[in-house]
């Protein structure tokens, strides 16, 4: 693994600093990619026209559904693939009408840090909401309406990614917050079954934004799978 560049994508509406605490604690650089694109191929295609070769690739929540288009789409430049606290299948009509309204009210003049304060219960749970609401709310403002809004369209796009995880043949992690309201353990747990010699690893007391509600516990995880 010495060598092997290691990936991480950020989550909708979030930035680079998602991962700081775990890089900290890893004692190494990574690259952080922004997730863009006019739809879910497309910022595949984006992506992969900026990295090496190989590496090794995690993504969290939109960076873990990306992650596993790119698995799907060049299983041959990836080395390793984690997967957090995300979702395998198709979205539900419902969703994609859900996430139009946002891009509309976005259009209309919601920032992208007004709707990440809007859906803060849904990304950290109470215990740390004093501690991160604010770093949680800068990510969406660094991000911006232009940016989040095409994240949207990208997640409208989605394909399920669910019955290609078979094809998973390099070290698999999967790991989730134990009271991640946006991706429940469900989720993961048929994640884990699809992929061969997956390991499952649920964080305790966390929700969605796991590296930052417990770097320690994402960092050990993470850490492990590098070595694996």
């Amino acid at each position: 693994m010495a060598g092997t560049p290691l990936v991480l994508l950020p989550g909708m509406n979030c930035t680079a600093e998602l991962w700081s605490p775990v890089l900290q604690r890893l004692g190494r650089e990574a690259l952080t990619p922004v997730i863009d694109g006019a739809d879910l191929e497309d910022s595949v295609h984006r992506l992969l026209a900026r990295l090496p070769d190989r590496f090794a690739l995690a993504g969290l929540s939109l960076g873990g559904i990306v992650a596993m288009a790119m698995h799907r789409i060049v299983p041959h430049r990836i080395t390793r693939i984690a997967l957090l606290d995300t979702n395998a299948l198709a979205p539900t009509d419902a969703q994609r009408a859900g996430w139009q309204q946002v891009r509309d009210r976005l259009t209309g003049g919601l920032t992208a840090a007004a709707y990440q304060t809007e859906i803060l219960d849904l990304l950290i749970t109470d215990q740390h909401r004093d501690r991160l609401a604010g770093p949680v709310i800068a990510m969406g403002e660094r991000t911006g309406s232009a940016l989040l809004a095409r994240q949207l369209q990208i997640q409208q796009t989605r394909v399920a990614e669910l019955p290609g995880l078979h094809q998973v043949a390099v070290p698999a992690m999967v790991l989730h917050g134990e009271r991640d309201a946006l991706c429940p353990a469900v989720r993961h747990h048929e994640i884990t079954a699809a992929i061969p010699g997956a390991v499952l690893v649920p964080v305790p007391d966390a929700g969605h934004l796991t590296p930052l509600e417990a770097p320690d516990a994402v960092a050990t995880a993470l850490g492990q799978w590098l070595r694996a």
